[in-house]
């Protein structure tokens, strides 16, 4: 008997009972896969989607200067790519040098690699690229993949003195980028995924410094003012719901600024999202805080470490390694929280949803393909970050001994 089939029998088919409760749930998984299947494939009203799809995808920015996303998603990948060619270069070095192996595979291989730990993204490209009805995308789709092997290669024969530079390209092109996609279009008339998407990331950028720092004040002994702000900080913030904090973002400002001292609607939820979610990583990162034992410090201070040099390179690191699972899912529900701006009228995905059955062509019918594709965009960027984050757990050994 093979291990597959003893481990079939000892786990599935022990005894009667559990051969009964085996058969039942398998009758029950072929026909739910069935009928998903058939739902998928065969009865569902896909037009609906096919149709709306650029308004799922970039909402009111104009079509004839689609070209500037192009670019920004092409250079996106490319440092990507090339950010990944020098981690793997760094690691490959590091395993040398400790004479560990070394991970000679081909590119093929690592690229399979990476294939199957972001299928989700792949997938979700397979589905558009099957709802579009122009090549456009399906080259689009090539010039990315081409930019990000491309990058892979030139990262990894970088010279090891330009590794600091593309480090944080990566970080300042988006920023950079922003200018060049606004400029025939303010990000107030934004929609889609583009929309949750940028309003997510500067979002998650910017409150994890602040949260950081929020931790740190209040756990500071010497400073008890900076400790009573970031007290009243966290407390409020964490008290207020974030729907009201939105609205108010939007309506109580008015009351107090006159209107053409204000910024826009996108900038005034990014500003809301980060201090909401930074006020909740504060607490994260002051429960990773407490779990390092305080006899760390204690040897590092009598040493002669400075005080800012014990928490900086002793105590943070490894009370943010001991967080990761917690850091990354509140920056999921972030991710998906956004869908909130649609109190102060922005077009994020399910605002699209919502809108595109009232259009005339559809009003008549009920089309949960309208919620169930915009679930879907929401549901592979947040599986793809709890993937990402288990993956760096697994590398730091978060849980383990």
């Amino acid at each position: 008997m093979t291990a597959a089939a003893r481990w079939i029998r000892v786990n599935l088919f022990a005894d009667r009972r559990d051969s009964a409760i085996t058969l039942v749930t398998a009758a029950v998984v072929v026909m739910l896969g069935f009928r998903l299947l058939r739902f998928l494939f065969v009865t569902g009203r896909w037009e609906i989607v096919r149709v709306n799809l650029a308004l799922y995808l970039y909402g009111r920015y104009p079509r004839d200067q689609l070209w500037r996303i192009v670019v920004a998603v092409v250079v996106v990948g490319f440092l990507g790519g090339v950010l990944a060619g020098i981690v793997a270069r760094r690691r490959d070095t590091a395993a040398r040098r400790a004479g560990e192996p070394v991970d000679d595979r081909g590119l093929g291989a690592r690229v399979g690699d990476l294939a199957v730990r972001i299928w989700p993204l792949l997938a979700l490209v397979a589905v558009l690229l099957a709802l579009s009805t122009t090549i456009g995308p399906t080259l689009v789709a090539l010039a990315v993949l081409v930019a990000i092997v491309l990058g892979r290669v030139l990262g990894a024969a970088l010279p090891r003195r330009l590794d600091i530079v593309f480090f944080v390209l990566p970080v300042l092109t988006p920023l950079a980028l922003l200018p060049f996609l606004t400029e025939p279009l303010g990000w107030d008339s934004w929609g889609g995924i583009m929309l949750t998407l940028l309003i997510a990331s500067v979002s998650m950028i910017a409150c994890f410094p602040l949260g950081l720092l929020l931790a740190l004040g209040r756990r500071s002994a010497k400073l008890p003012a900076v400790r009573t702000i970031s007290v009243g900080f966290i407390e409020f913030f964490r008290g207020v719901p974030l729907v009201v904090l939105v609205l108010m973002s939007d309506q109580a400002l008015g009351f107090f600024f006159p209107q053409s001292m204000l910024p826009g609607k996108v900038v005034r939820a990014i500003v809301v999202f980060t201090i909401f979610t930074a006020a909740y990583v504060a607490e994260i990162v002051r429960g990773g805080l407490q779990s390092v034992p305080r006899g760390q410090a204690e040897a590092a201070q009598a040493l002669g470490m400075a005080p800012w040099r014990v928490t900086g390179w002793i105590v943070l690191p490894q009370a943010l390694r001991n967080v990761i699972p917690a850091l990354v899912g509140q920056f999921i529900s972030l991710f998906k929280d956004t869908t909130l701006v649609f109190v102060i009228g922005l077009l994020d995905p399910l605002t699209v949803a919502d809108n595109v059955t009232k259009q005339s062509d559809f009003e008549l019918s009920n089309f949960p393909e309208a919620l169930i594709f915009a679930g879907l965009l929401f549901w592979v960027g947040s599986y793809t970050m709890s993937r990402e984050s288990q993956r760096l757990e697994r590398r730091l050994g978060v849980g383990t001994r």
